[in-house]
Parts: structure tokens; sequence; C-alpha cells
């Protein structure tokens, strides 16, 4: 499968017990939802970027444990086996995720965006997504804190997907 047809769900960020269970790391809304897209597979890193091990397809069950979520992942055993997993992205194929309506994206479909001002100058690609509590965050390559804020109508004035290009009413000179 291509890269657009996976979508990064998380990653495993520890080991939990002895006996192979993984905390895991979840970008979806409610987090405890990565636990019912099923199967897993494992990047080779958290990154969206990283190659993928698809090799093997993983079936997983889970729960929320405190303010974390915990997961056994068939096949892992043993403590030893599940920190090796640590850092490992979390995919699905992107057919097991519901469609996004018009003017919603997943996080995964952003990233590696070029984003361009209105008259077409490119401030950079995005790299990743922060979560804030008024609005997501698009980060760009180039350098620390360049950092737009992911406000549909005022800020971001437009996402073409096929373009792979994001349309923003910002100005490098802000940054400086």
């Amino acid at each position: 499968m291509s890269r657009q047809s996976w979508v990064n769900l998380g990653y495993i960020s520890g080991v939990y017990g002895v006996r192979g269970w993984v905390k895991i790391f979840s970008y979806t809304r409610p987090r405890e939802q990565i636990l019912a897209y099923q199967p897993w597979y494992l990047g080779a890193t958290q990154s969206a970027e990283a190659p993928i091990d698809v090799a093997a397809e993983i079936t997983v069950t889970g729960r929320s444990q405190g303010k974390s979520l915990v997961a056994q992942l068939a096949g892992v055993d043993d403590r030893d086996a599940a920190a090796a997993l640590i850092g490992r992205g979390i995919l699905v194929a992107r057919g097991s995720l519901p469609r996004t309506e018009p003017g919603q994206y997943y996080w995964t479909d952003l990233i590696g965006l070029t984003v361009r001002t209105g008259s077409g100058e490119s401030l950079g690609t995005v790299t990743e997504l922060l979560e804030t509590g008024a609005h997501d965050v698009l980060v760009l390559d180039g350098g620390p804190n360049r950092l737009i804020p992911f406000a549909p109508g005022t800020v971001v004035k437009g996402v073409d997907l096929e373009r792979r290009e994001i349309t923003v009413d910002w100005a490098a000179e802000w940054w400086e």
C-alpha cells in the first residue's frame, strides 16, 4: 500500500507490567477510539513518514488505565519484547476510518503539504501539528517556532489536498 493508504493514530509510549502490555499515546478523540481500529500496523518510528512494517498485522486488546491507555499486542508476551516497541507508530489502513466531511482533515493528510501565502510565497512544509486548547497549530520546517494557527476561515484560507497546498493569511516576516 502507498503512504496515502495509512493513517498514523498514535504511538507506543512505554511498557506496562511484565506480561508484554504497552502504554499507548493516542491522537484520536476520544483517545480510547484508537482501540476500535483494527488491525494495527507498526511504523519504524512514531513519525508519519517512517517506513511501515506491513509484514504482520497486529490484533490488539486494550483499556483505559488511569490517565493512560494500555494494550496487549498479539504475540508480545513479555516486558522485553514490549520495550523493543517503544516509539513505534500505530498505523491503520485508511479504509478502516470514517470518511471526512468537506473541510475536515486527518492530520496525516496535512503533514507534508506546502504552506503558501495568498500571493503564492512558500512559507514551508508542514512537519507536524500540535493540539492546543483554542485550535490546532501547524508546525513548519525551516527553523524553530515556525508555527501557524490552523484556523479555517481566518488564518487558513484553503486546503487543496490534490495540489498538496495550504493557503494562509500569514507573512514570513511575522516570525522575524
